[in-house]
Parts: structure tokens; C-alpha cells; sequence
């Protein structure tokens, strides 16, 4: 017997797509438990797409299904927008989750991913906002995930979040029975190995790949990837202030 739903409604976005597993899973297991949860993510996959915004050409929504929508050419960021402004005609949903996404979001990593900048744009409008990220390439356990999802906005929804902080969650690929416990981490950081590959289009001309060879995370005690090597499940709070810490303590650093 499902429990009684909450009256709360939660936008779903991501950057993996509309059809992606993750958001898809995601909204059909928060369904038993929230009286609205909606899907308004791009019509393509746009990892590592960042925080980008679309000024320049106007956009298009498409209604998949039921409760799920897409934007046509846009980013994460103009789904938080588009998916606010449009399909939920201006009424600020009780919370955004930007995921589940398929891989993790750790350390530097945050700057590039488009999962992180939806949570982000949730913040800016002023929502309680959480970007999730499932560590793993393949055989993702995105039901078991989704329990950890469950688990996490709970206390957001009763008690909201510190203004202009938001959170970066990454979840070891595991059963939620075998997650040793949820850990208040710093974000990690990771010597990068990126590659330049060269390629031939058809016509002999150069074309090129830019590919993460080796990822080589540093496990710094109670960093975000120290956190999913040893089971737990990595909360990392995020700030809308990127400035330096310590230039805030008044510290001269030139």
C-alpha cells in the first residue's frame, strides 16, 4: 500500500535528455510519494555543457508524455526556466532535482557539468535545489538511487536549504541497503589527463576529440570522492559566492 502523497511538487531537469534512465526512473519512483513531479530536460545529451543560458535564438517546448516536456536546442539551465516560467505557469515548484545523472560529478568537474548548473539556476531563482549524479559507466542502479533521493529532499522539504546554497550529490552504485551512511563532504579535486585525439573526416580534413583518458580523483579525507570510495554518499553544499574563502576573511592575497 503506497503511503499518502505529499502536496508538493518537484521539477526534474537534467543534462543527459529527456529519455535518459536516470530522470526517467527518478520521476516514476518520486510519483508514489509527491503529488506533481515533472520532467522538463533537453532534447539531446549536453554533458558538460556548464552553466550556459540561450540569448541568442528563441526556444521550443515539446510535451513527450504525461508530466514530461522538452526543450528543444536548450540547456539545463533553460529547462529550469522554460520548465518555471512555462509549464508551471510561474509558481515556483518546492524543490529542483538536476538528475540522476549517468556518471559522477566530482571535484573540478562541477565547473563543466550541466547536472550541476541546473541545480545551480534553481538556486538563482531562489529554489531549494539538489543536482544528483550516480557513480558509475555502466549497470547504473538508478531504483537504488532513487531511494537515496528519497531520503535526502525529505528534510529539504520541510526545512528548505541556507539562501544561495545548493547541493552536489553523488551516489555510490550500490544497494541502498549496503550505502554505509550519507557524509557532509568538500568538493575533491583531480589531476587531469584530457586528450587531444585526431581524426580524418571523410574529405581528409582534421577533426578533433577532446576525451578524459584517466580521471585520477584525489581521495583527500572527507572529499567528495574519498566519500564514494568508502560507500558513502557524498553531499557536497555549494555556494552561489564563488568567492575565494579567503579574500571573505579579509585576507590580502596579492
Amino acid at each position: 500500500m503506497n503511503p499518502k502523497k505529499e502536496e508538493k511538487t518537484i521539477l526534474l531537469v537534467n543534462d543527459d535528455g529527456y529519455f535518459s534512465e536516470g530522470i526517467l526512473t527518478l520521476q516514476s519512483f518520486l510519483k508514489k510519494y509527491f503529488s506533481k513531479v515533472i520532467i522538463v530536460a533537453p532534447d539531446r545529451n549536453l554533458s558538460g555543457a556548464g552553466h550556459a543560458l540561450t540569448f541568442t535564438k528563441p526556444l521550443r517546448i515539446r510535451e513527450v508524455d504525461e508530466d514530461i516536456f522538452t526543450v528543444i536546442e536548450g540547456t539545463p539551465a533553460d529547462c529550469v526556466h522554460l520548465g518555471v516560467g512555462v509549464v508551471l505557469g510561474g509558481k515556483k515548484p518546492d524543490l529542483v532535482i538536476s538528475g540522476i545523472n549517468q556518471g559522477p560529478n566530482l571535484g573540478e568537474d562541477i565547473t563543466y557539468s550541466g547536472t550541476v548548473a541546473g541545480a545551480m539556476e534553481g538556486c538563482i531563482l531562489g529554489i531549494p535545489s539538489v543536482a544528483v549524479s550516480l557513480f558509475a559507466r555502466e549497470d547504473f542502479l538508478f531504483e537504488e538511487a532513487s531511494k537515496v533521493v528519497l531520503d535526502l529532499i525529505q528534510p529539504i522539504l520541510k526545512k528548505g536549504l541556507e539562501k544561495n546554497t545548493y547541493l552536489n550529490v553523488n551516489i555510490p552504485n550500490i544497494y541502498y541497503e549496503e550505502i554505509k551512511a550519507y557524509a557532509i563532504t568538500r568538493q575533491g579535486h583531480r589531476n587531469y589527463k584530457e586528450t587531444v585525439i585526431r581524426y580524418r573526416d571523410p574529405y581528409g580534413k582534421p577533426i578533433y576529440w577532446i576525451a578524459a583518458t584517466q580521471f585520477n580523483w584525489s581521495a583527500e579525507p572527507w572529499s567528495d570522492f574519498w566519500a564514494i570510495k568508502n560507500g558513502f554518499v557524498s553531499i557536497t553544499p555549494l555556494d552561489l559566492d564563488l568567492t575565494n574563502p579567503i579574500v571573505r576573511k579579509g585576507i590580502a592575497i596579492l
